[in-house]
């Protein structure tokens, strides 16, 4: 009961934690924390979720099932759920009250994800490293774990030495992994790929086409990116909405495209009726 009800307690103002390090005041005034069931849920999804993406392609194989279209399912649900771990282990570990930091690893999970497909694509190959997503994903679980029997204001706890607080290991460890796996993305990148300057993702890599440098997916990103590094040049909520708006017209673009030159491979009608009459139609007329 104590647990159910902590979640519904206020905590201190954001605007006097911000305040007090000379920042800029947010506009959402208080912390409330999510029930510690929210967090087991996470972890047990998470390890379902990492389950069953490590052996769907084995099972593939083995019932030789493998396709194109499989393997951008595949790679289009990993993409959706970089987004939630992101968000979830930040919530997991309170780094709202660190608003910088927080859009880094939301960032920083993204690009890895966008990186380890460039490199995919330029080598013809999905390498994994020593320290990978397996491994990442199960740090996350680890974190889940502790934030539901611990509570999510543990990792507020000064770690006595270091004089900083827990939350920031779970940080330094993002930073030191997004360095570390960079290196070698961008070492298959610029020397061990076969296209053009090697700048030529999945899809791109499943339809051997040419992959684009100058793309408009990172119009948003780069508007949040550039109103973040000149300190809120222009008021967040509205650059916000201007990237939302941005990148759900791309998306809706680009799915739009997607799913047309899908369709017309396999000769199938999308988005239109077709006019071609079924055959019991055609002996009904020639009857």
């Amino acid at each position: 009961m104590e647990r159910d009800s902590a979640w519904l307690q206020r905590g201190p103002s954001l605007c006097e934690q911000r305040s007090a390090s000379g920042q800029a005041p947010l506009r959402h005034r208080h912390i409330m924390q999510a029930p510690y069931w929210t967090y087991l849920l996470c972890a047990l999804g998470l390890f379902i979720y990492q389950s069953l993406d490590a052996i769907d392609g084995k099972q593939a194989r083995r019932t030789n099932s493998c396709s194109p279209l499989g393997e951008l399912f595949d790679h289009g649900c990993d993409s959706l759920s970089t987004v939630f771990m992101a968000l979830g282990a930040s919530i997991a570990v309170r780094l709202g009250t660190h608003p910088d930091w927080l859009f880094f690893c939301s960032f920083i999970g993204m690009f890895m994800f966008y990186c380890a497909h460039w490199q995919t694509y330029v080598s013809g190959m999905l390498r994994f490293g020593k320290v990978d997503v397996t491994e990442i994903q199960i740090a996350l679980v680890i974190i889940f774990v502790l934030s539901t029997f611990g509570g999510a204001t543990m990792w507020d706890y000064p770690i006595p030495i270091l004089e900083i607080k827990l939350k920031i290991l779970p940080v330094l460890g993002v930073v030191g992994g997004a360095i570390f796996s960079c290196s070698n993305y961008f070492h298959v990148i610029l020397h061990g790929g076969v296209g053009k300057n090697g700048s030529t993702i999945a899809i791109a890599h499943m339809t051997k086409s040419e992959l684009y440098l100058q793309d408009t997916v990172f119009i948003g990103p780069g508007l949040l990116f550039l109103d973040q590094y000149f300190n809120n040049f222009v008021d967040e909520y509205i650059v916000l909405w201007i990237a939302m708006v941005i990148s759900s017209l791309d998306m809706m673009r680009y799915f739009s495209a997607l799913c047309l030159q899908i369709s017309r491979h396999l000769h199938l009608s999308i988005f239109k009726t077709s006019c071609h009459q079924a055959p019991e139609q055609v002996h009904k007329h020639i009857d």
